[in-house]
């Protein structure tokens, strides 16, 4: 696995908009806020041109465009980290214009977003071979004040915190809205694991690799679909899954994994890290979230920890996908440990 440099004191953050753009509210306001915020820590910013486009269908631009920034800004010694403007619904259009063969060959860089990043995080970890981050988008660095969860994320770009611990409280229903731009996340729901193990305290260790569902099985059985070389390259180590869903319901999300499954995603798990879905608490036909994950995933026996603070109902940790890292459950509280030297 190859790890980028981490962002230095006056580093240049790169910012892109693979997905959406920030060209609407409430998204625009705080992207700007964002911006002054981290030129207030001191660092440079170079802006893509699609980051306050909004031309593209479910992206930013054209799908060319979007793919021609990433390569552009990706390769470029002018910045030193990525961070996407947001999330979308069509980045996976953009993938035939990503050339992965001049990535690999590139140097290392961080690229951090979630939800429709997804189909960049995972592929550059699967296919480059280089670690990412799924994390918060640009304009979440614009709520006033920081959530820990935004330390968190930026302590993570410089290489100070390596190691991620659950939060207290998670936002059900968000305050922010287009009169209301630089709200922080509205935490009113306490955080309770759902945890199904053989013990109640246990720790697994392999590499951390997910993302969002909605994307991931898009993604599954194309030609982009690099997973069946990922876990031979690390089948030594295994795989720690760590997957959320947006859009999609109980039914979606449990048909989503039986594919994942019979495509052999799962060969190499050593357990499952499942976010809060979007669908929190919705049920159809007697199918809630649990039972649309456990009756897929329980015949492979390895742990399940569930309502994890990850993706989109956040505040979420900020992971590095690809990192080989250590998981330690111990009732309530989740701990994750990730290295860049393995």
């Amino acid at each position: 696995m190859r790890y980028p440099g981490f962002l230095k004191n006056g580093g240049t953050i790169g910012l892109v908009a693979p997905s959406f753009g920030c060209n609407i509210e409430p998204y625009q306001t705080a992207f700007k806020h964002a911006m002054h915020a981290l030129r207030e820590k001191g660092y440079q910013l170079e802006l893509g041109p699609n980051c306050y486009e909004g031309r593209g269908v479910g992206i930013s631009n054209t799908p060319e465009l979007c793919g021609s920034e990433f390569n552009k800004y990706y390769c470029s010694d002018e910045n030193d980290v990525l961070i996407s403007c947001g999330g979308g619904e069509l980045m996976c259009e953009i993938l035939d214009y990503v050339d992965f063969e001049k990535i690999k060959k590139a140097g290392p860089k961080w690229f951090m977003g979630y939800s429709d990043n997804t189909n960049l995080t995972f592929l550059l970890t699967t296919i480059c071979d280089v670690a990412s981050i799924y994390g918060p988008c640009a304009p979440s660095f614009g709520m006033e004040p920081w959530h820990p969860a935004i330390c968190d994320a930026e302590r993570l770009l410089r290489g100070e915190k390596l190691t991620m611990t659950g939060y207290d409280m998670w936002e059900k229903e968000s305050q922010k809205d287009q009169e209301h731009p630089l709200m922080p996340y509205h935490v009113t729901e306490e955080k309770i694991l759902k945890v199904f193990a053989e013990n109640e305290d246990f720790t697994m260790e392999g590499r951390l690799l997910g993302g969002c569902m909605d994307c991931l099985r898009n993604l599954t059985g194309t030609r982009y679909d690099n997973v069946a070389a990922f876990n031979r390259k690390y089948r030594d180590d295994g795989v720690i899954w760590y997957l959320e869903s947006c859009d999609l319901n109980p039914m979606d999300i449990r048909r989503a994994l039986w594919q994942m499954l019979h495509a052999g995603w799962f060969k190499s798990a050593k357990g499952f890290l499942i976010g809060r879905p979007y669908c929190f608490g919705e049920e159809i036909l007697g199918l809630n979230q649990y039972h649309a994950v456990y009756d897929v995933l329980h015949i492979l026996n390895v742990p399940i920890v569930m309502d994890v603070d990850l993706g989109h109902l956040p505040p979420m940790m900020p992971l590095i996908n690809g990192s080989y890292s250590q998981v330690e459950v111990k009732g309530n509280d989740i701990r994750v440990r990730m290295h860049t030297d393995k």
